[in-house]
């Protein structure tokens, strides 16, 4: 796809790989399915960098407009979900 990740430029370089490889495994549960306990790890990573629930709102508020793509609604399946499962997201 063709479209630009929300990223802060307070961010170091790591913490933006990591942000990027979070919306990369949301991506994945759209197209493909992935792992749930892959996109667990990616977000509790995230979490780490963006613990304010406004701020982790407002980005993937972002991500959606520009993907299609919602974080909110993946997260919310993977933590329904048992591990080992995989996410496929319609």
């Amino acid at each position: 796809m063709e479209y630009q990740y929300p990223i802060n430029h307070h961010w170091s370089t790591e913490e933006i790989v990591d942000v990027i490889a979070f919306f990369e495994t949301i991506e994945k549960a759209y197209e493909q399915g992935i792992d749930r306990d892959v996109v667990l790890k990616a977000y509790r990573r995230f979490k780490e960098i963006v613990p304010s629930k406004a701020e982790e709102k407002t980005i993937c508020n972002e991500f959606e407009e520009m993907s299609g793509y919602s974080s909110y609604r993946t997260i919310k399946k993977v933590k329904d979900a048992a591990s080992g499962d995989r996410i496929k997201m319609k």
